[in-house]
């Protein structure tokens, strides 16, 4: 074996090694599961920081890490998506956090491209939410595994059986619980472990911003202490032995079956064991198929997919930051990759992890990780980066929007930094920005998942770009994919517009609503409008 052989083959066996260690996931959840704090008691309890955060930072506890724009520290919530990484034992996590807001989901949808595995995070008083419903078909479409944590169990919620039975009849997800609570809703005492039957006391710290007392108790003294609660548990978990609730791999990599843990983030009740069931259970990085649906294994050269562009992160530098998912291959800073979209090549000496606010720079990277390439203005979402022989793989789809309004720049003398601006945002993916010859370019049609969106807009083309903007809705809700032999009878129909999306030139009809919509496919059944990612699920709310 030659020298250069010899080195390739270690270098695929470290690959391969490092990928096995990786833990790649995200938090879907409907606004005020406790997302956000979820994240940070997961990161507490990896030790990747001293206490936890809360979303309001009441009292000394500080803001939550991974919230970092000016808007989301005031209003309470998650707009961007941050990636945070965590070692823990022998493992690697990447936590992709992702925003909490509906109205910010198309940030969510894209993030679900870049991780393995999905935590679905449930209120245990609300139970499946309608964002959470969305997001789970997203995962379904994946057909990514899925791990339930029902969040809140300190509070006043439903019964636990009860909640299981929505999972399984409204989504077709057939729960199999790995712990079991002691104690109802709002009275949470500990957890029973079900493969070794063990029970875990629960008592929380002061403001709940460290690690919760855990005391572990064997059966007899469980129920010593825990009397009628600990009887009724157990009863409970006789009854789901008799169901054949019982955790199962195969099954659970289909994306079929999720293993259910319960707790409470906020008093760090329970993360512990959720902590140690995404890293048993969750699948590490695979080999991923390319646009010519030809698998790339884990162990080929590098490649990566930009699946995030933020902006000026960095008020004191006002950089362009892409986040890449490394899909295979060892990523060291400093090398010269191929943009697959245009064949030029893109430099790396500016590579970074990214922990809120915080930076620090990364030298090496694997299969599953995530790295922030810094000054990335050639990139948009999507993209392809690769090392060696040429690899692209598919583009990322864009969500179904729903809100449409024109933009206009408030100072006509700030044209150029209007356009740039709009632009800017237009790659990053915060809106999408839709154009027609009947309108011209000063004033293009953004549109979004959410009316949130148009805020961050509004806030950002008037503080980072310097060119204020107003907006004016337009009465439009649905959107649907034509094409150019449909577009000029569509166009002519009353109730409808056909308007170019400027990031990949397809051409969309906006209709005024769903009733609308179906008028025209009874009418004109032979014109072509193909629903858009999820849009069928949000008519279907």
């Amino acid at each position: 074996m030659s020298v250069d052989t010899a080195g390739a083959a270690r270098q695929e066996a470290e690959v391969s090694r490092e990928a096995g260690r990786r833990r790649t996931f995200a938090v879907i959840s409907h606004p005020d599961a406790g997302k956000s704090t979820l994240t940070e008691a997961l990161a507490l309890h990896a030790a990747a920081i001293s206490s936890a955060g809360a979303v309001h930072g009441k009292g000394d506890r500080r803001g939550v890490t991974s919230d970092w724009m000016e808007m989301e520290q005031d209003r309470g919530i998650s707009i961007t998506s941050a990636a945070l990484r965590i070692d823990y034992e022998d493992r690697v996590l990447n936590l992709v956090d992702t925003p909490g807001h509906a109205d910010f989901s198309e940030d969510t949808y894209r993030v679900l491209s870049a991780v393995d595995c999905a935590i679905m995070l449930l209120d245990s008083a609300k139970g499946l939410e309608p964002q959470t419903l969305k997001l789970f078909d997203v995962c379904r479409a994946r057909r990514m595994p899925v791990i339930t944590f029902v969040n809140k169990w300190d509070r006043p919620g439903r019964e636990p059986l009860e909640l299981l039975d929505e999972i399984e009849q409204r989504i077709g997800l057939r729960p199999t619980p790995l712990n079991w609570p002691v104690g109802i809703a709002g009275d949470f005492r500990g957890l029973i472990d079900r493969s070794s039957g063990t029970y875990t006391k629960m008592t929380r710290q002061p403001g709940g911003a460290t690690k919760a007392l855990e005391e572990v108790l064997d059966a007899d003294e469980a129920a010593r202490i825990e009397g009628a609660e600990w009887v009724q548990a157990q009863e409970e978990i006789e009854l789901l032995e008799a169901l054949g609730a019982d955790f199962d791999h195969d099954s659970f990599m289909a994306g079929e079956s999720s293993p259910v843990l319960f707790g409470a983030a906020l008093p760090n009740f329970g993360v512990g064991q959720l902590l140690e069931a995404v890293v048993g259970l969750a699948p590490a990085p695979a080999a991923k198929a390319d646009a010519g649906e030809r698998a790339r294994p884990v162990e080929a050269p590098f490649s990566g997919q930009v699946f995030k562009m933020q902006a000026n992160m960095d008020k004191n530098h006002r950089d362009r930051m892409a986040f890449v998912r490394v899909s295979s291959g060892r990523f060291d800073r400093g090398m010269v990759l191929t943009h697959a979209a245009t064949g030029r090549p893109f430099a790396t000496k500016y590579s970074q992890a990214v922990f809120g606010s915080e930076r620090s720079t990364i030298d090496t990277a694997f299969p599953g990780d995530v790295i922030a390439l810094v000054n990335a203005q050639a990139l948009s979402v999507g993209d392809t980066l690769f090392d060696g022989p040429k690899v692209e793989f598919p583009p990322i789809p864009s969500f179904a929007p729903e809100h449409f309004v024109v933009a206009r720049a408030k100072d006509a003398g700030k044209y150029k930094q209007f356009q740039r601006g709009i632009a800017q945002l237009d790659a990053e993916g915060v809106v999408q920005v839709l154009t027609s010859d009947v309108r011209g370019e000063q004033a293009p049609v953004l549109a979004a998942v959410g009316p949130l969106q148009f805020d961050v807009v509004r806030h950002r083309m008037e503080q980072e770009f310097r060119a204020p903007v107003e907006t004016s809705p337009l009465d439009y809700s649905v959107a649907r994919r034509t094409d150019t032999e449909s577009a000029p009878a569509l166009h002519a129909l009353s109730g409808a517009e056909v308007l170019r999306r400027r990031n990949d030139g397809e051409l969309l009809v906006l209709v005024h609503n769903k009733w609308r919509l179906r008028v025209i496919e009874r009418e004109h059944p032979g014109l072509f409008m193909e629903p858009l990612l999820a849009g069928g699920v949000v008519e279907g709310d």
